[in-house]
């Protein structure tokens, strides 16, 4: 795989590659030949001096303007991070990503059918094809997947605890065996309900234990979380866990694979506005401050990503 053996979309193209280098509890620094793979036969720089969030923002919003293809290296909070970045530059509509997952979680790229192997990924970086999907806009932030509630509230007590990965989400997640529902008021705007039935606004109020909406399918570590969302169906998908704590623990392996979902509630929507008291919310696995309001639109075909070449729609 020479330089320049590299079809379409890398060839005479300005690349930059981003790297997270604490990623996957440092896997980049432990894998030094995939750097010298990188140098040897894509063109472009690698940028892989930044880890924090702000810092991985603005370096991807200064190279989305000086770059026609940013490559990821990282998992979904990085991914997360280098599309902010793309958004504030304003070129959503110019930049294509690659990703190369290489995060603990690496919900995003499952849903794109990237896979984790790292020969297979480059493979799909190099033969793959651009494809548009659509983006959640919440908060002023760019997200593909987001949630309010109770798994918001294990990603805000997974980012302060010092236990990295899996380990530390399961612990986190401990939480859940005393997590109470929350008192939320639910407007759903331009949307299909659960039998396809179309309208133009409704009003859910309830208590909810979760409320998941979603434009790709899985949350980390390949959670089937949302199995009827599409990545380019112009609608966000909204599920909502109207359930007890312990309804969810004694389910959760049928939650995990996407079958209890089957028997939720579950909306198609443009837009979705959530209000309550001190929610908690999390969008690509990264947190946000508690709030009273959350506020949720599709963006249609907002960015083109390297999938691998379509032979069925991608889920």
């Amino acid at each position: 795989m020479l330089r320049r053996q590299l079809p379409v979309p890398f060839a005479a193209r300005k690349v930059a590659f981003i790297v997270n280098p604490r990623a996957a509890n440092g896997r980049w620094l432990r894998t030094p030949k995939l750097r010298t793979f990188i140098d040897r036969h894509f063109p472009g720089r690698v940028h892989d001096k930044v880890h924090d969030k702000a810092g991985m923002t603005a370096q991807s919003e200064r190279l989305s303007r000086e770059n026609e293809i940013l490559v990821v290296l990282g998992g979904d909070g990085t991914i997360a991070d280098v599309m902010q970045g793309i958004a504030a530059a304003g070129r959503l509509a110019d930049v294509v990503l690659g990703i190369i997952p290489f995060g603990s979680g690496n919900a995003f790229s499952s849903s794109l059918r990237i896979p984790k192997n790292l020969r297979k990924a480059v493979r799909i970086l190099v033969r793959g094809e651009p494809r548009p999907i659509d983006l959640i806009s919440v908060e002023g932030r760019i997200a593909n997947f987001v949630s309010v509630g109770a798994t918001g509230k294990v990603v805000y007590l997974k980012s302060q605890s010092v236990v990295p990965g899996l380990l530390g989400h399961l612990l986190a997640g401990l939480s859940l065996f005393a997590t109470s529902r929350d008192a939320m008021e639910i407007e759903l705007v331009d949307g299909l309900d659960d039998r396809r039935r179309t309208f133009e606004r409704k009003i859910v109020r309830r208590k909810f234990f979760d409320v998941v909406v979603n434009k790709s399918n899985h949350f980390g570590y390949s959670w089937l979380i949302s199995p009827l969302a599409r990545i380019n169906d112009g609608y966000l998908d909204v599920t909502l866990f109207d359930i007890r704590a312990y309804t969810y623990l004694l389910n959760f392996p049928l939650i995990y694979f996407g079958v209890f979902q089957k028997i939720l509630r579950h909306f198609k929507v443009r837009r979705i506005v959530i209000r309550g008291r001190e929610l908690h919310l999390q969008y690509n696995g990264e947190t946000i401050e508690t709030r009273d309001k959350v506020k949720m639109e599709v963006v249609p075909r907002a960015l083109r990503i390297i999938c691998p070449k379509k032979r069925a729609p991608v889920a």
